[in-house]
């Protein structure tokens, strides 16, 4: 018997709720003959926090995602409604990013490091059967697998703050690069939005590749720790 996790969510959904709508709305919508800054902030915060409290009732888990992009809207229509320059908008836009590293470093010795969330959870691997297999690990002893494997847990995590502190570091390059207007204008509104849309390509692939490393060598790991196939890690689709 595996235990219950949590519905899957819709990823893509996800991201356009929290991300894509929200920094469309902030970068097309502000003007003062559409919406308003205003306006504009308050309907862009009604997405992350809409989809959040929806997915909640629905999974009975705070949505990460939501709060990072809840947060990170907030400050972005905030930073636009007081007119500071690009420099403060380039260093909100590293601070969200470093702050999450901040925190999955913190909690790499806790309870619930934050490694679990992004690379090591329920569902997308077979937590129990994982769990199971170390438990009956012949060779080094249940106690001895179990170290090894959160001793590998770390390690993800180290790969995980790596990921975000490049994130970090080329958030407030791109910020600096492309914000060059005065604060509250269309140029600065266009150069605004060109960010957001540069900022996957730029930032969200090599900070994915490092994750897929970080994951990889989990896998890789588990693999050697359990002696289970790789596909017998994951979670069936059925489950």
């Amino acid at each position: 018997m595996h235990a219950p996790v949590p519905k899957r969510e819709n990823l893509l959904v996800n991201l356009i709720c929290n991300i894509a709508l929200p920094s469309l709305i902030l970068s097309r919508l502000s003007p003062p003959e559409r919406l308003g800054p205003e306006l504009a902030l308050i309907a862009a915060l009604l997405f992350p926090l809409g989809y959040g409290l929806w997915d909640f009732a629905q999974r009975r888990t705070a949505n990460f995602v939501s709060i990072i992009g809840f947060a990170s809207v907030l400050l972005t229509g905030g930073l636009g409604l007081l007119q500071v320059d690009g420099l403060w908008f380039a260093i909100k836009e590293a601070a969200v990013p470093a702050l999450i590293a901040t925190a999955a470093w913190a909690s790499a010795h806790s309870k619930r490091p934050l490694v679990r969330q992004f690379v090591y959870n329920e569902q997308i691997i077979d937590v129990a059967r994982v769990d199971a297999a170390l438990a009956a690990n012949q060779a080094l002893g249940p106690a001895a697998a179990k170290a090894a494997f959160d001793a590998l847990l770390r390690r993800a995590g180290q790969w995980l703050v790596a990921s975000f502190l490049v994130s970090a570091a080329l958030n407030f390059a791109l910020a600096r690069w492309l914000l060059q207007s005065p604060a509250g204008t269309p140029e600065f509104n266009a150069e605004l939005a060109k960010m957001n849309l540069l900022s996957w390509p730029v930032i969200a692939l090599p900070s994915t590749a490092i994750m897929m490393a970080a994951l990889w060598q989990l896998l890789r790991g588990i693999t050697q720790l359990t002696g289970l196939p790789l596909e017998a890690i994951f979670r069936a689709k059925s489950e």
